[in-house]
Formats: C-alpha cells, structure tokens, sequence
C-alpha cells in the first residue's frame, strides 16, 4: 500500500483540507525537518488495524495449541523468516513462543516494540548460528578467570 506524505507545514497551513485526504487515504505521512516523521490517520483505520493484530495473535496462538498447529507452523515459519532454518527445533519452539507472546502484547497492550525487538533478536541469533567461525568464538570456554559480580544497568 503505498502511503501518501504531507509537509508538516502544509498540515499545519491547511489543516482542514490535509484532514479531507484522509477519507480516501486512510493514513498519511507527515514528513518534518527537526523530528521524527508523523502518521495521521483516522480512528477507524486504527481500529481495523488493532483488530487485525488481535485477530493475527489469537489465529497464532490457537494453531500453536492445536494437535498439529506447531508442526504446521514450523513447516510455515520458513516462508515467513527465512533465517530460522540457521536455529535448532528448541530455540525455534521458542522463536515461536515469544512470536505468540509478543504479538499478544501488541494486540492487547498495544505495544509493538516488544514484537519488533522479538523478531530483531531472534534473526541476530540466526546470523551467529550460520557463521561457524563468529558460533565458534562466542560459544568457546572462558577462561576459569572471576571478574566478580556483574551489576544490573
């Protein structure tokens, strides 16, 4: 779907003319100099979305419980994220389960973050995994050396 931008200052000059494109937009993207890009969109198109994530999280979630929903998944999952093919079946089992619990929370708590940084760190695993050389460095003994307690940041 391609998303349709507005200046910042245009939004701001013709506010009631940027909040009529919306009817057939849906959503645009408002672009700024000094920050962070903006979305504007209605509260409908909000709502559908919410509910396409509750309804994505609960489809999920009710296949991983069915008899054979977790081996339908993991035949799936491939499809979907290419790299898991690089993570033994138990961390997958888990890349699976925070998949389920992070999209639970974006649902239901509305934060996506959680699902974002899910999928990040699970494919950074990945990357690890199909280096032989970087597994072999990071997984090698430490040395018998104590560098005493580790204080939480």
């Amino acid at each position: 779907m391609l998303t349709q931008s507005v200046s910042f200052s245009e939004l701001s000059k013709n506010s009631k003319r940027v909040a009529e494109r919306l009817d057939s937009a849906y959503r645009l993207l408002v672009t700024r100099r000094d920050g962070q890009d903006l979305y504007l969109t209605t509260a409908g198109y909000d709502q559908e979305r919410e509910e396409t994530a509750d309804v994505t999280a609960r489809l999920l979630a009710a296949l991983l419980s069915a008899d054979d929903g977790a081996r339908v998944i993991g035949r799936a999952l491939p499809a979907v994220f290419p790299w898991v093919r690089h993570l033994s079946t138990e961390e997958t089992r888990e890349f699976v389960q925070d998949l389920v619990d992070a999209t639970h929370d974006a649902a239901q708590l509305d934060v996506h973050a959680t699902l974002h940084r899910t999928i990040v760190e699970w494919r950074a695993t990945a990357r690890v995994l199909a280096d032989p050389g970087l597994t072999a460095q990071l997984t090698r003994p430490l040395p018998d050396e104590d560098h005493g307690e580790v204080t939480a940041p």
